[in-house]
């Protein structure tokens, strides 16, 4: 723990009316409109939108985070048609953090699979009664794996994901993993880790298909974490891989307010989900690291923010 530390990333969830295939075009500031989530209290902060239509609602799953018990569990906002916000609850907690909540339609069924690398394992939730109770199906990987995307391809199902270790070894190694059902089992691909570098190695997003292509939102942190986003079109999974970065998205096209970084693009059918990010630098942050502290050595039960 840095006692010195008076910097926190404040993370800002939207809606970006525009299907995501839009973002491989250029984006003006404010050329395209944006549905914002509630805004947290201070030192909260939401983040890794992932959502999913059923009928005529947009339910948007995040990362919901308090730096004073700095413990993520998964929230669920709903929205109608025209974006308006018509329910919030508490989707999935855990004795692990959890973050990236992503969303996974199969046989007319929806899934979760949020990350929760410190529990050693990548755990796949079913919606037992969709939105909010989640069942556990099974361990799909035993790795801890970070940031885990999938999406169906042919006959297979592919996973892209990092791995933690030193020197930034989850910004910046892409592991890539096939399995003929989502539950596995799954292979990982033979050149792992397939991309190393910080500026396009980390997943940021759903993969999605355009025009027959597939693309994959990563992150690009040689600069700060979630600096920016990079779309990447794979042109060969296998028996090679061969991937093309073609264009990077900044947050400035997207807030004015929040533009330190952008580190999540989901596409959601006509509409798009990200973050974005703000730099705050105050040193409220010691007292709030400080109370943490002492509550932990007291045994005291985390202050946490039920009016979400």
């Amino acid at each position: 723990m840095s006692w010195g530390r008076t910097h926190t990333d404040i993370w800002q969830v939207g809606i970006l009316h525009a299907p995501i295939a839009r973002l491989l075009e250029s984006v003006s500031p404010g050329e395209i409109a944006i549905t914002w989530l509630p805004t947290q209290r201070d030192f909260c902060f939401l983040a890794d939108p992932f959502g999913v239509w059923r009928g005529e609602h947009l339910h948007v799953f995040v990362e919901a985070y308090d730096y004073r018990d700095k413990h993520g569990v998964i929230r669920r906002y709903t929205y109608d048609r025209k974006l308006t916000l018509c329910e919030k609850s508490p989707a999935l907690e855990a004795k692990h953090h959890l973050s990236y909540p992503f969303i996974i339609e199969d046989g007319g069924e929806v899934f979760m699979l949020p990350e929760a690398h410190r529990s050693g394992k990548l755990t796949l939730y079913r919606a037992r009664e969709f939105p909010n109770a989640w069942e556990r199906v099974c361990d799909i990987l035993d790795l801890p794996a970070i940031d885990a995307s999938v999406i169906r391809h042919g006959e297979m199902w592919w996973m892209f994901y990092g791995l933690p270790g030193p020197d930034d070894r989850a910004m910046c190694e892409l592991h890539v993993a096939s399995a003929p059902h989502l539950t596995g089992p799954w292979t990982p691909h033979a050149l792992n880790p397939v991309r190393s570098s910080l500026e396009s190695s980390r997943m940021g997003g759903a993969p999605f298909f355009t025009d027959g292509k597939l693309y994959l939102p990563m992150q690009d942190c040689t600069q700060t974490y979630g600096g920016a986003v990079t779309l990447l079109r794979v042109d060969d999974l296998t028996p090679q891989w061969n991937a093309s970065a073609v264009r990077t998205i900044t947050p400035t096209a997207f807030s004015t307010a929040f533009t330190d970084g952008v580190h999540t693009l989901s596409a959601c059918g006509e509409v798009t989900l990200l973050d974005v990010k703000r730099i705050e630098r105050s040193p409220r942050r010691l007292a709030i690291d400080l109370q943490r502290r002492w509550r932990r050595m007291t045994g005291q039960a985390p202050e946490r923010d039920e009016n979400f």
